[in-house]
């Protein structure tokens, strides 16, 4: 499996037909967006709420973000977003606990808002074990500006975490690169074991629900052992810092 491909992102021509197919269908076309949230929902003039599936702009909280490029990021989003006709587009499951619709949003003339917030480096990719579509196109988006050190990837709060760092940011979202050193199942929980050891080491977690993802996908978790992987989510502390993934799409393979 391999999670990161060449992906070419030009977007052709306007409104709907500008998006790619992995965005699924059109589910409320030419939205009037009236403001953004602190939370980076989109409110629609009838009320309605959208969200930007599939990145994570900075926070403060959870990402111990700087204050300027949290206002940045926010700032730039409202610009692409207020006052303009929005197409958002969604695939199952469409709205989350809030009601508010899962989207990958198009403006008028083409430009895709997670891509453009990517490139940028006003936002980091985050997918979530239910919802994976258009993360070859994210993934790509967020390496470029990673690359060319863009906007928070040039902040040492934002740098890629190794997983003998990584114990110094619990409690916040991290992206974690290593070397999975052992691959087990232990009471149907699998557990990627990232030194020699687990009582101590990073250790990223599958829960034996989400095993199912990767069973629909074709993916074995134990293969994972010996392979250098990028991997991302909230740190926790259990035996030393572990992060606990859902989706396949949620680990990138770098070899």
């Amino acid at each position: 499996m391999r999670i990161v491909t060449a992906v070419a992102i030009g977007l052709v021509c306007c409104g709907a037909e500008a998006a790619p197919s992995c965005a699924g269908d059109v589910e409320i076309a030419k939205a009037p967006i009236i403001r953004v949230e602190k939370n980076a929902a989109l409110i629609l003039k009838d009320g309605r709420a959208a969200t930007l599936e599939g990145i994570r702009l900075p926070y403060g909280e959870t990402d111990r973000a700087p204050q300027a490029i949290m206002s940045r990021a926010f700032a730039e989003l409202r610009a692409l977003a207020v006052g303009n006709m929005l197409d958002l587009y969604a695939v199952w499951p469409k709205e989350d606990r809030y009601d508010r619709v899962r989207s990958q949003i198009f403006d008028r003339d083409g430009n895709w808002l997670q891509i453009e917030l990517l490139r940028r480096g006003l936002a980091r990719v985050e997918i979530a074990p239910d919802r994976g579509e258009c993360s070859a196109e994210l993934y790509t988006a967020e390496s470029e500006a990673r690359k060319a050190r863009a906007g928070l990837w040039a902040l040492p709060a934002y740098a890629l975490r190794t997983p003998e760092t990584v114990g110094a940011t619990i409690g916040t979202f991290q992206i974690v690169v290593g070397r999975v050193r052992a691959a087990n199942i232990k009471d149907g929980r699998v557990y990627l074991d990232f030194g020699a050891d687990w009582r101590t080491d990073f250790t990223v977690t599958i829960a034996p629900d989400d095993k199912k993802t990767f069973r629909r996908m074709r993916v074995d978790p134990l293969n994972y052992q010996g392979r250098l992987i990028r991997v991302r989510g909230i740190v926790q502390s259990y035996n030393g810092p572990e992060m606990e993934i859902g989706s396949p799409k949620q680990i990138e393979l770098l070899e």
